[in-house]
This record gives C-alpha cells, sequence and structure tokens, in this order.
C-alpha cells in the first residue's frame, strides 16, 4: 500500500461531498454574522468573517480527518495511534486571537473600539469549527443566536451600551440661576460625568464636560434647551462612540 493509497482509502465521493457541505455551511455562516457586522459599518465585514469561519471549518476538517494515514497503516511503519484530533483545532481557538487584537483599539479620547466586532470573528471561528466538526445543528443554531442577541441589543440596549461617550461643550452666563438650571439638565439627561473643565471670564462660564449620556433622544433635548434658554450662549455635543 502506497502512502498517497493510505491517504484516500475510504474517502468516497460521498464523503467529499459531506465536507465540501460543511465548508459551505460555514462560509454561509460567516457571511451572515459579517452581513450584520458590516451594516453597523465595522472593519471587519462580510469578507473577514466568512474567511475566518470558512478557514475554522477547513482546520477542523483537517484536524479531524487528514492524519488516517498515520493512525491507520502500520505496515508503513509510521502508524501513530496518540495522534490528537483536537491539536489543531485547539490553535485555531488562539491563533485567530490576532485578528481580534489588529481590531481592538483606542482612539484619541482614550475611548476602547472593536471589542465587540472582535469576539463576533472569534464566534464566527467557533461556528466553523463546530460545522467543520459536522455539528450543523449546534454551528446553525450559534449562527443564529449570535445575529439575534446582536440585533435585539443593538435595539434594546442594555447596561452601558445604554450611553455613548462623548465631550458637552457648553458657554454659559455666569449666574447662579443658569448654572443651577445647566445642572439641572444634566440630572436629566442622566449625564454622568467623568471629567470636567470650568473657565470664567468676561461673565462667561464655559464647561467642557467628558461624560456618558444615554443613546436615544440627547441630541434633540440638548437643542430643544438651547432654542429655549437666551443665557445658553451655545452648547454642543460630540459623540465619541
Amino acid at each position: 500500500m502506497t502512502l498517497f493509497n493510505a491517504m484516500h482509502e475510504g474517502f468516497t465521493l460521498n464523503i467529499f461531498l459531506e465536507l465540501l457541505l460543511r465548508l459551505l455551511v460555514a462560509s454561509a455562516c460567516g457571511i451572515v454574522i459579517g452581513i450584520e457586522r458590516s451594516r453597523r459599518f465595522k472593519d471587519a465585514g462580510v469578507r473577514t468573517h466568512f474567511l475566518v469561519s470558512f478557514s475554522a471549518c477547513l482546520l477542523m476538517i483537517i484536524s479531524k480527518y487528514a492524519f488516517s494515514d498515520l493512525v491507520n497503516v502500520p505496515e508503513l511503519g509510521i502508524g501513530m495511534k496518540e495522534a490528537d484530533p483536537a491539536r489543531i483545532a485547539a490553535q485555531v481557538v488562539s491563533g485567530v486571537s490576532f485578528l481580534g487584537a489588529g481590531i481592538v483599539f483606542r482612539d484619541k479620547h482614550h475611548t476602547v473600539k472593536g471589542l465587540t466586532t472582535a469576539a463576533g470573528i472569534w464566534a464566527a471561528s467557533g461556528v466553523g469549527l463546530a460545522i467543520g466538526a459536522g455539528l450543523y445543528y449546534l454551528g446553525l443554531a450559534s449562527t443564529l443566536i449570535v445575529i439575534v442577541l446582536q440585533l435585539v441589543m443593538h435595539k434594546f440596549a442594555i447596561g452601558h451600551d445604554r450611553y455613548t461617550t462623548g465631550e458637552i461643550y457648553a458657554v454659559l452666563k455666569d449666574d447662579e440661576e443658569t448654572t443651577k438650571l445647566f445642572y439641572q439638565k444634566l440630572e436629566e439627561w442622566k449625564a454622568v460625568v467623568a471629567e470636567s473643565n470650568i473657565e470664567r471670564e468676561d461673565g462667561k462660564i464655559t464647561f467642557i464636560l467628558k461624560v456618558r449620556l444615554p443613546i436615544k433622544g440627547v441630541h434633540d433635548e440638548i437643542s430643544g434647551f438651547v432654542m429655549s434658554n437666551s443665557n445658553i450662549y451655545s452648547l454642543k455635543y460630540e459623540e465619541w462612540g
């Protein structure tokens, strides 16, 4: 028996088609996850998630089936009964982290971005591994869970996701009544002030505040507050993310 025959013994057309199907299903799942990310203009979109899921599936197939010649053909003198089919798959989990490291970053305002997208890439690799191992239902169900929960949690944000980080720049008339009104508005907007800088000059008081504000309705309320009070000379909110 030749090495080639040993490697391909038992790999019938049906088995080849089965493995090809796994690659196609994993690719489709990666594309679906990527579509959700690309709709939100994330750096890692359809192609990235497709390649991660496809590659993870391919590596899982290699990990499970590529060493049959080493296990089943002792007459060739290359038997290796201790072959571990999980070794390559295990490296996918840690190896895909270099993609995540390239996505997570701090912007000029020291705000961390890219965590969700990096986690999505990790999830796509898990989907690929599951389908590569033949766990179709698990891989498809995992894809559905990821997409549904991403959509739901974007629409109904909870915890810190309900807030956006940014800077409030306000110039007011320097009197106690206006300043008190401004503080009251910050409370109404549920603003969490992380840093503040206050300056006074020529009867004006300037606030530069780094804050966290609820995502919905903030911009409209700020505009309405400025228009309704002549002692508010200017007030703007720059959203960082």
